[in-house]
């Protein structure tokens, strides 16, 4: 189980800047798309916020992915 615990660690540490590079290509293409000024401000206000919420959100798995790595969730052995 602990092993299983350090490969999802590698896991999650990828997953993390992935979900970010992905968000930051789809709020591109998604502004490149607006064809108005306004509806151009609006998109990117829009993904300004998205960006804002889930890029700690993003940064928070590769921490988590760190500690499981190094075996901090590592079941303790029980005292007989």
């Amino acid at each position: 189980m602990n092993r299983l615990k350090k490969l999802l660690g590698i896991i999650w540490i990828a997953l993390g800047p992935l979900a970010m590079a992905f968000l930051f290509l789809q709020a591109i293409d998604k502004v490149g798309l607006a064809h108005s000024d306004i509806e151009r401000m609006n998109t990117i206000l829009q993904w300004g916020i998205i960006l804002f919420i889930f890029f700690p959100i993003c940064l928070g798995l590769v921490v988590f992915g760190f500690y499981a790595w190094k075996g901090e969730y590592d079941q303790l052995e029980k005292p007989d």
